[in-house]
C-alpha cells in the first residue's frame, strides 16, 4: 500500500489478511453491497451515519445565476442540484488533524 491513493482492491487485500475464514471474493461482495446501500439510503434522500468514521447526506447547492461553458463560453442559468456532502467524525478528525500542518 504504497503512494498516496488506497485502492478498493488494497483494501480487501487488508481485510483479507485479517480474516482469513472469508476469501477474497466474498470480501469484494461484502464491500460493494455496503457501498450499494450507502448509495440506495442517499437516493432516498437519508442521512449515513457510520459513527467513528463520518456522516453522508445530500445537500442543496444553489445554482448560479450565470454559469458559463468553459469551451463555448456561453452563459445560461445554473439549476439548484443536490451534492453528497461527509462530515468526519470525532474519531476520524482525530486521526487528520495533525497530518496537515
Amino acid at each position: 500500500m504504497d503512494g498516496k491513493k488506497l485502492t478498493k482492491a488494497e483494501i480487501i487485500d487488508a481485510v483479507y489478511e485479517k480474516v482469513q475464514d472469508v476469501n477474497k471474493k466474498q470480501i469484494q461482495e461484502i464491500m460493494d453491497n455496503i457501498f450499494h446501500q450507502i448509495k440506495q439510503g442517499l437516493a432516498n434522500d437519508k442521512i449515513i451515519e457510520l459513527r467513528g468514521f463520518g456522516t453522508f447526506e445530500i445537500r442543496l447547492r444553489k445554482g448560479r445565476t450565470n454559469a458559463r461553458n468553459p469551451k463555448t463560453g456561453e452563459v445560461f442559468p445554473g439549476e439548484n442540484h443536490g451534492i453528497v456532502g461527509f462530515r468526519p467524525g470525532q474519531e476520524l478528525k482525530k486521526i487528520a488533524w495533525p497530518l496537515r500542518k
